[in-house]
Parts: structure tokens; C-alpha cells; sequence
């Protein structure tokens, strides 16, 4: 069907922009490594923000895991992480009145994650799945972020052109594969610092209560694009 173009929409990736989900994956990935004999500091797991779980198992542990190995390494820490985040959700500030503002203004809302299906069913089921028309799991994708994969996929899934969208992002591989989809790319701070961030970006934030639908039309329409 050829994609509307009228109408607005906001991709958001979930981890770090819908979820406060720094601790919980941080100590899912410890968990895992430890049950293996292995470690992961902080500095290597903030190098993983915007890739896949089997993207990082084989980045950083590959000669230890191979063949199916990779997918049951993928299954322990992703379990262990909905086990943290069901047993105390940290919704990001601001998140479920940003995502109603939204749908009352007539966007078009979808969930552009590098994380498993079972995850963001886990977070649709906690802010209101009903608002969403839409979501990219890391088993609809080839590539990992930088690559614009999640983002166009989303698109074509809502119907609408690239050219419409405005993604909510808080990595800077998030970020270029907004860019390099063709859409408006917004960064929250908290994942990476600003400057960081402020590099591509078209807006960065510090809150989900900064934004609004007005600001996002604003951005949309072409104003700012650079």
C-alpha cells in the first residue's frame, strides 16, 4: 500500500527513551556472564547501546560462544531481564502522557526496538499497547542499528513515508539510523551525554515532558531539517 503521507508519526525506540531500563539490562548482562565464568564491565556495556543481544554476545565473547550457544546465551539474559524490569517497572518520566498527547492528536505511534518480541510486548503491556499502531523487534531486522532497518521497517509497517516520521532516540547509533532513514531525528539525554548526541540530532532533550505534539509537527514539517 503506498505510505501515507499526510499523516505524522513518532517512532520511539524503547530501552532508555520509553523504559529506564539502564540497571536492568546492565545486571541481566552481568548475570549471564557470570553464569559462564565471564564479566562485563560498565564501559563495555555502554558500547552495546542500539545492537542486537546476539550482536554483542559474539562481539565480545565470541571465542567462548559458538553455533547455538549464541542463542541460548540470548535467551538467559533476555529472560533474566523481563524478570527485573516486571518486578519494578521504570517507566521514563513523562512517557505516558507524551504517547497519549500523541494519539489524541492523530500520530501515528510505533516501537522501533533492537530487543526481542517478548520484551516489548513486556512495555506495551505496561503503557498502553492500544496506542500503538505498530512495532520492529529485533526478529524482524538484518541489521543492527546504525543501519536504518528498524526505522523503515516501522514506516512501511505504519504506512507512512520516512519523510513523516520523527524518531525518539537516546544512542547515537540510534540517532544516525534515524538519519539515514530520511526522518526527523529527536535524542534524549541519560544513555549519552549531549554533546554526543547533539551532533545529528535535530532536537535533543532531557525529558519526555519536553516534547509535545505541536514541537513534533514543527519538526516534521520540514522547518528545522538540516
Amino acid at each position: 500500500m503506498k505510505p501515507n503521507s499526510d499523516t505524522p508519526a513518532v517512532i520511539f525506540d524503547m530501552d532508555g527513551v520509553l523504559v529506564d531500563s539502564y540497571k536492568a539490562h546492565f545486571e541481566s548482562w552481568r548475570q549471564t556472564a557470570r553464569a559462564h565464568g565471564l564479566d562485563m564491565t560498565e564501559q563495555q556495556f555502554a558500547g552495546t547501546f542500539g545492537r542486537t543481544t546476539r550482536e554483542i554476545i559474539t562481539a565480545l565473547w565470541g571465542d567462548s560462544v559458538s553455533g547455538d550457544g549464541v542463542g541460548q546465551w540470548d535467551d538467559r539474559k533476555e529472560l533474566a531481564y523481563r524478570r527485573i524490569l516486571a518486578a519494578d517497572f521504570p517507566e521514563m518520566h513523562g512517557a505516558n502522557e507524551l504517547l497519549g498527547a500523541l494519539h489524541a492528536a492523530g500520530f501515528k505511534l510505533a516501537i522501533g526496538s533492537s530487543g526481542p518480541p517478548e520484551n516489548v510486548e513486556l512495555v506495551l503491556d505496561r503503557l498502553g499497547g492500544d496506542l500503538f499502531s505498530a512495532a520492529v523487534t529485533a526478529t524482524d531486522v538484518t541489521h543492527g542499528k546504525p543501519h536504518p532497518e528498524v526505522f523503515l521497517k516501522a514506516a512501511a509497517k505504519l504506512e507512512i513515508a520516512p519523510a513523516n516520521c520523527a524518531v525518539v532516540e537516546d544512542a547515537p547509533a540510534g540517532v544516525q539510523a534515524a538519519r539515514r532513514a530520511g526522518m526527523i531525528a529527536i535524542a534524549i539525554t541519560g544513555t549519552a551525554p549531549r554533546e554526543k548526541l547533539a551532533t545529528e540530532a535535530h532536537l535533543v532533550i532531557d525529558s519526555l515532558d519536553e516534547l509535545s505534539p505541536e514541537i513534533i509537527a514543527s519538526l516534521i514539517s520540514g522547518s528545522t531539517r538540516r
